[in-house]
């Protein structure tokens, strides 16, 4: 009972700041046809949390691609600024990530699939207009954890452009 007292008193508290962002990544999507959407929810006026899911909408063999087919990305980021408009932030995330792998280098044969979940960190910062538009940039890196087959890196890049209501 104590446990499900303290679930609903933390699911309430996180809604009373009342900030909350979904974006786009059109960075991605325009130079390596990928699709990343997120919400971002303020627990405070210099914390949030927020979860990404990232598409990729390149073929296995294209030369210059994220390894990842898909990628979840629940992460907690702390802004170091005050200013209104322009903030700097950090963020530590957990991206569980699926995708394939070749089986022999330079093959051409993708059979290898993966499921895996790095931990990483990243830097960026964020740019909030009066209206409600926000524009983040970010970048960072994650280690995946588990998988003998998963690439050991794991990027997380981002140029954003969403509505914050």
């Amino acid at each position: 009972m104590k446990k499900t007292i303290l679930a609903f008193v933390l699911l309430v508290s996180s809604f009373a700041y009342a900030q909350q962002e979904i974006k786009l990544d059109i960075g991605d999507a325009l130079v390596i046809k990928s699709l990343e959407f997120s919400y971002e929810n303020y627990l405070t006026e210099n914390t949030s949390f927020g979860i990404s899911a990232s598409f990729n909408l390149n073929k296995q063999d294209v030369s210059f691609r994220y390894n990842e087919n898909t990628m979840i990305t629940p992460y907690y980021r702390q802004y170091f600024s005050t200013n209104e408009q322009w903030n700097f932030f950090g963020e530590g995330f957990i991206g569980v990530n699926a995708g394939k792998k070749e089986s022999v280098e330079d093959s051409g044969n993708y059979d290898l699939k993966y499921t895996d979940a790095a931990l990483g960190i990243a830097i960026g910062t964020k740019y909030i207009s009066t209206s409600g538009l926000t524009i983040d940039l970010y970048g960072g890196i994650g280690r995946n954890l588990f998988a003998s087959n998963s690439p050991i890196l794991v990027p997380r890049l981002g140029l954003n452009v969403g509505w914050r209501f």
